[in-house]
């Protein structure tokens, strides 16, 4: 069937077969609908499906390429948002339990009225870990995600539900969000493409937060192309968000082509290779192989970082929360509670340290990119551990599972770097996926995207098709 045959198509090729006539825009919403049927019962990817919203959008959609409109560059392409971005007439969960018992949201996130601008096609939110605070999105109020290339396997967090919606087919764009690296965590353990852009660069309005001070906003994707239609998609000013420090739109899409020639590429060793496992080592040699990357570069500070983002993360959160950790603490989620409870009981003096770290590391890093353009590393040390898995073995450290699924993630977002991650397939992991960060300058997106794009060309970055 012709709205089957739909499913194979990448973002780019799906919006184009619709503005075509090739396919409507309800019948890739139903083959989408009928994928969700058949899958998520195992992977537990979506928490709630906004169906009728989504075939009055898809409707919409047809009725203005019968009319012979211009149609935007998404029309008629699913997507699903992170249950922490607000839908008109829906509650925002957040992955918690607290939150159902509030008013359902008035209005749609900026970001969810700037994919509906586009005419994407809003068909429900995701699955995450409690508030955003998790690397693997085990939701004990909703169930753990499951990796669609295993369902055994965990897949990844805090926004696991954005990254396996993607890798099982049921949509080919998601938006999540971005803290420690909840957007590049989950796209390497599911094998798909993720971007965290610039801190600052997209609005946050109508989004639950975790960390103010670091929390991003950024899609995921089958393809770069994809990627960058929704990034493109999702650019512009919001007065109404303070945290928004942008004027106007950079898009991305005119420049992919442009290869890497002229690049300054490097791949961070030192930290970064010493907490990676040989498959996620193998990852970034692939990667730099193909963009021609031989030179080893030092990431200041990058351990520091992460010990100060733990601090920033903790104390903003435990604070956000204090009320209802008061009053409602057997109410969370038992793998954040203590947590949450720790970082409000943080001496404020380590929060006003951490930020004055920040400040002069992100000059450090600034430093940095006056030398190089792109630089690269691992986006997790390991491939995707079993769901309930306690403790990892990397290069002989013993250390926790959750938080380490991190370790290679903090250091750049505390940083507000600009991060593509893509899709690798390396030895040595049982067929599963590891990600490879692909980091630029603040506020030069481009640079990463055209990058990724060299990757995905030469076939080594790429989604694999899950039979599920």
């Amino acid at each position: 069937m012709k709205e089957i045959a739909t499913l194979s198509l990448q973002t780019a090729s799906l919006a184009r077969a619709i503005a075509s006539g090739e396919v409507s825009a309800a019948e890739v919403l139903e083959a989408r609908l009928a994928r969700i049927d058949a899958t998520d019962g195992r992977v537990n990817a979506f928490t709630g499906r906004s169906i009728a919203r989504a075939r009055a959008e898809a409707a919409a959609v047809d009725q203005r390429r019968a009319r012979g409109e211009a149609l935007p560059p998404l029309a008629g392409v699913p997507y699903a948002v992170k249950n922490l971005f607000d839908i008109a007439g829906e509650v925002t969960l957040a992955g918690s339990k607290v939150e159902r018992d509030h008013a359902p949201a008035s209005a749609d996130a900026f970001l969810v009225q700037r994919m509906q601008a586009a005419g994407a096609v809003l068909v429900g939110s995701l699955n995450m870990d409690e508030y955003a605070y998790g690397f693997t999105t085990e939701n004990t109020h909703y169930g753990p995600c499951h990796n669609p290339h295993d369902l055994t396997r965990i897949a990844g967090g805090s926004s696991g539900g954005s990254g396996a919606a993607v890798a099982a087919g049921q949509v080919p764009i998601t938006l999540g969000s971005d803290t420690n690296g909840s957007i590049r965590v989950p796209s390497s353990l599911c094998g798909v493409w993720g971007l965290k852009p610039t801190f600052g660069r997209l609005s946050r309005r109508g989004s639950y937060p975790f960390v103010y001070s670091v929390d991003h906003l950024g899609p995921f994707a089958d393809s770069v192309d994809g990627l960058a239609l929704a990034y493109d998609a999702l650019q512009g000013p919001d007065p109404l968000d303070p945290g928004c420090h942008v004027t106007h739109i950079e898009p991305v899409q005119p420049v992919l082509g442009r290869g890497v020639d002229g690049l300054r590429i490097g791949v961070l060793g030192g930290y970064f290779h010493d907490n990676a496992t040989p498959p996620a080592r193998e990852a970034v040699h692939l990667a730099a192989r193909v963009l021609g990357a031989t030179d080893q570069v030092e990431w200041p500070d990058a351990a520091l970082a992460r010990a100060a983002a733990f601090i920033t993360g903790a104390s903003e959160g435990g604070s956000l929360h204090l009320p209802d950790l008061r009053t409602r603490a057997d109410d969370f989620e038992p793998l954040s509670v203590d947590r949450f409870i720790a970082g409000a009981l943080q001496p404020g003096a380590w929060y006003v340290r951490a930020q004055r770290f920040r400040r002069v590391y992100r000059d450090k890093v600034n430093a940095l990119f006056e030398h190089w353009d792109v630089l690269l590393a691992p986006a997790t040390p390991v491939s995707a551990p079993v769901i309930g898995t306690e403790w990892l073995d990397i290069n002989g450290q013993h250390l926790p599972c959750r938080p380490s699924m991190g370790l290679l993630t903090q250091p750049i977002s505390f940083a507000g770097c600009p991060v593509v991650a893509a899709p690798f397939w390396p030895s040595g992991t049982g067929g599963m996926p590891i990600g490879v960060q692909v980091i630029a300058a603040p506020w030069r997106e481009d640079l990463a995207l055209r990058a990724a794009m060299a990757l995905q060309n030469s076939g080594q970055a790429h989604l694999k098709a899950v039979h599920l």
